[in-house]
């Protein structure tokens, strides 16, 4: 999921649920406090716009929720995670995924946030179906099959999501579809260099 840290973020609090345990609602409770007060330094993240692994938990809760570890990263089979840096101030050492770089590879399983120890990651009860990592774009100037009529459809063939994800139309042009998690397997898969397939945020 792609965020933009900023000092205007906040969590809103929550009634509390009959159904949770002492342990957990304090745990929660935490979580909150924290996160606000990394909202409050957020100035401190330099704004950096990021991509999380599946199943992040928004922003702040993440940065609290989140101990760098490095568990996620470890149990990703494609190698798709890696640790922000030292100029990102309180992002450091939390992973980020870079589509346009290493693609995410859609494990069913979501084994990335099911190593996550703590809750900063939590792999969905539906899996993928709600899961929105980045969008992206198609540069119809540059595919070869919207400028120049010919046949690929290479993007689509790749794509994880299937059809409702990444289609070709009657006429050979691909469209992004509203399943689309924006994974990046089509952006590394486009024949053309650079790709014609890109992130918009």
């Amino acid at each position: 999921m792609l965020y933009q840290f900023s000092r205007r973020s906040r969590l809103i609090p929550q009634m509390p649920d009959p159904s949770v345990s002492r342990r957990d609602f304090f745990a929660r409770g935490l979580f909150q406090v924290i996160g606000r007060a990394a909202d409050v330094m957020g100035s401190r993240t330099g704004g950096a716009e990021v991509i999380r692994p599946p199943g992040a938990l928004p922003e702040a809760a993440f940065l609290a929720a989140c101990t760098r570890c490095g568990d996620c990263m470890t149990a990703c089979p494609v190698g798709a995670l890696s640790p922000l840096g030292d100029d990102h101030g309180l992002m450091t050492g939390t992973p980020l995924l870079r589509p346009d770089v290493n693609a995410c590879a859609m494990c069913a399983d979501m084994p990335c946030a099911r190593a996550c120890p703590t809750g900063a990651l939590e792999a969905p009860d539906d899996g993928w179906s709600r899961v929105q990592l980045a969008s992206i774009a198609i540069d119809e100037s540059r595919c070869i099959a919207t400028s120049r009529a010919l046949e690929c459809g290479v993007c689509a063939r790749v794509c994880p999501g299937g059809p409702s994800a990444l289609a070709i139309d009657a006429v050979g042009h691909p469209l992004i579809g509203p399943a689309c998690t924006g994974c990046g397997t089509c952006i590394s898969a486009c024949v053309t260099l650079p790709s014609a397939i890109h992130l918009t945020q």
